[in-house]
């Protein structure tokens, strides 16, 4: 799914209810049934001292009070005490219970979706705002946390509560009870017309912060950028918009709930009041006790109670079905580059890669970004690659590394195509430094050894010493435990850089890619770069992807990328003779260097 298409999904009015997304969900609870047992067997317990409260405040009423007997008053104040004192028990045993379970739940499933997260392949990532996946695995995975916390069991204990009051009112007195029930129409009408109303309007509320959190994380992603060219307030009146436009659709939402809920107390006020006229006059007329009335009114308002909470659990199911469509859209999510059925592990590898009649394009319905690509390399050979931006020189590596797979043709290492062999094996044996390598937080010595946990002190020092990561650390008090914070913004960009190279040497590569990786460097640490490489190179294969075509004269091979195809192979010497695209390249080069040489002189 392209970003237009991830952004219009996120438009889409959700649907009302769906029992796929339901039976799903409901599988999380699965494993804490026995917790759960536990919870709804004190619900109900709770239920009935609740329900059994009404019938003692009218044997108070109609044999205490009307009678004066304090012995029935006492006793029964007794009671309701009794039942209260063990219902905040068993309400203090429900809700840490049920907060416990919701979060164990919650857990699993953002555990799952962050696993599953880090399985897809960089397809499903291109062109996806980060914002709005961080959205996924926090505000949704937050609302259905929030109906399985709370939502399902309110929604059992809600609902047998309603009956119970249905059935103890229709015992009281039938006819008494299906007059207080004519309002009920009523309230159907409103909540009906409301309702979907109050969805839209959250709906809107929860893409609008989705928008909001996609614009902080590249705003923050991109502050060096902003403040660069000084878009400060041109980005403060885009947040300025978003923010308003979710306080506008939040309000909204807030403004359509609050006349709803007291519309609904309204029409069961309605109703009390049509009992309370008829009871009254039955009252009068020595049908019916003071105590009676009195009982079947505190039940009638007990019965809006749940109806009104049931409402808005509905409200809740509504909104964890819009999160449940956007988090089961990732789970179900494929990853493209995966593990056949019948991979192997990879033996360690001498080095030889082949490329047999390989194309590869990104997006169906679109020209293919590789041509027809065929080239032999032998082991411990260095590889580089040129040509002009977008010919096609990093999709080769990627390729090779199988972040994408191959849509024709196939690559071989060591005679096995990497279709055929597990991620893991494959990866293992292959480095890669890119031109903006990733730094995680942590510290230096963590950093290095993220590739190979347990290389050894003499390796590590070996590999620090190779790139000079061994400098940077003595630059700080800490040494190699100094904390390099999120995406090492402690450190500059070279010494970053040089940390990332650290990183891959110390992993001991048998396959080396380099992509424009020395190009955030200066020019007296890539020449030292350089010198530790053709140690570290010594009997690996290594592909090079730069820019500065005299750091690649060495180079066993030169391949020429133009138009997704290779347009020229051979030495330097080889090419230059050619007088070819790679001569031509090489002489500009040249040419620019002399001359700013010639200024700096100047």
């Amino acid at each position: 799914m392209s970003q237009v298409e991830w952004d219009e999904g996120e438009d889409l009015e959700e649907k009302p209810f769906n029992r796929a997304y339901m039976k799903r969900l409901i599988r999380y609870v699965l494993p804490y049934r026995k917790v759960l047992s536990i919870v709804l067997v004190i619900v109900l317990f709770n239920m009935g001292l609740s329900l059994a409260e009404p019938l003692l405040l009218r044997y108070i009423i109609d044999e205490g009070i009307v009678k004066k007997d304090f012995f029935v008053i006492n006793m029964i104040g007794l009671s309701l005490l009794s039942f209260k004192a063990l219902g905040w028990l068993f309400g203090f045993l429900h809700t840490r219970l049920i907060n416990f379970t919701g979060q164990r739940i919650l857990f699993d499933l953002r555990q799952q979706l962050f696993n599953h997260l880090q399985t897809l392949s960089f397809r499903f990532f291109d062109g996806r705002p980060a914002g709005k996946i961080m959205s996924r695995i926090t505000n949704d995975t937050n609302a259905i946390g929030e109906l399985i916390n709370g939502g399902l069991i309110t929604m059992v204990m809600e609902f047998t509560h309603l009956i119970g009051i249905v059935v103890i009112l229709l015992w009281m007195d039938w006819k008494l009870a299906l007059l207080s029930f004519v309002t009920l129409p009523l309230l159907y009408i409103i909540v009906g017309k409301m309702q979907p109303k109050i969805e839209g309007s959250w709906t809107r509320s929860r893409k609008t912060m989705s928008a909001i959190n996609g614009n902080l994380n590249e705003t923050i992603q991109g502050i060096r950028v902003i403040q660069a060219f000084s878009r400060q307030s041109e980005n403060n009146r885009r947040f300025e918009e978003l923010n308003a436009r979710n306080k506008f659709a939040f309000m909204r939402a807030v403004k359509l709930e609050s006349l709803v809920w007291p519309s609904v107390e309204m029409v069961g006020m309605i109703g009390t009041c049509v009992v309370l006229w008829f009871g009254a006059k039955q009252v009068m007329d020595k049908e019916l006790t003071l105590g009676f009335i009195m009982a079947f009114i505190n039940y009638l308002w007990r019965f809006w109670g749940p109806l009104s909470a049931l409402s808005k659990v509905y409200s809740q199911v509504l909104s964890a079905m819009a999160s449940a469509e956007r988090i089961f859209e990732v789970l179900d999510s494929e990853p493209e580059v995966k593990d056949s059925k019948n991979a192997k592990e990879m033996k360690p590898i001498r080095g030889e890669v082949v490329f047999e009649n390989v194309s590869f394009r990104y997006e169906e319905n679109k020209p293919d970004v590789l041509k027809g690509i065929n080239l032999r390399i032998k082991p411990g050979q260095r590889v580089a690659l040129v040509g002009p931006t977008g010919a096609g020189k990093s999709t080769v590596v990627n390729l090779l590394m199988r972040f994408y797979d191959t849509t024709g043709g196939r690559i071989l290492i060591d005679g096995q195509d990497v279709k055929d062999v597990t991620l893991e094996s494959l990866r293992r044996q292959m480095g890669i430094v890119l031109q903006d390598s990733f730094i995680f937080s942590g510290t230096i010595e963590e950093n290095l050894r993220y590739g190979n946990e347990d290389a050894p002190d003499e390796a590590l020092r070996q590999a620090a010493e190779s790139v000079r990561v061994d400098k940077i650390a003595l630059q700080f008090p800490e040494g190699f435990q100094t904390q390099v914070e999120e995406r090492g913004s402690k450190l500059s960009v070279g010494q970053r850089q040089l940390l990332a190279f650290g990183r891959v040497l110390l992993s001991d590569p048998r396959i080396l890619i380099l992509d424009e990786a020395t190009s955030s460097v200066d020019t007296d640490t890539e020449q030292h770069i350089q010198a530790a490489l053709q140690t570290m190179l010594e009997g690996r294969t290594a592909f090079i992807i730069a820019h500065r075509l005299s750091t690649i004269r060495d180079a066993d091979v030169i391949l020429v990328v133009k138009d997704g195809q290779i347009a020229e192979q051979g030495s330097h010497d080889e090419l230059m003779k050619q007088s070819g695209l790679y001569h031509k390249l090489y002489m500009t080069q040249y040419e620019m260097q002399q001359s700013l040489a010639m200024q700096t002189g100047a």
